[in-house]
């Protein structure tokens, strides 16, 4: 199990510090990031989470995945490293 988790279907107002709140309630948190526009500065709705153990991270998914926040069901699971030059495209 991958330490990264990504978290997919947040509400667009989802802060990071939000992220980081949810996700230290299981344990230690590395970092959390809400992933960001880059042109208008908007949320686009997913964002990334470290943990601080592969136990925690395994735990977290378990526990959030399918979980509601903000009237949305969130989507968690292991993030995947993307291809040598994939570039969101």
């Amino acid at each position: 199990m991958a330490k990264r988790i990504f978290v997919g279907n947040l509400p667009f107002a989802t802060t990071s510090e939000q992220l980081r709140e949810l996700f230290e309630r299981i344990g230690p948190c590395e970092s959390a990031t809400v992933v960001a526009d880059r042109v208008s500065g908007r949320s686009r709705g997913f964002g990334f989470v470290e943990m601080h153990s592969d136990d925690d991270a395994a735990r977290a998914i378990g526990e959030l995945d399918g979980s509601d926040l903000g009237g949305r069901k969130l989507t968690v699971n292991a993030a995947h490293d993307r291809p040598a030059g994939d570039r969101g495209r």
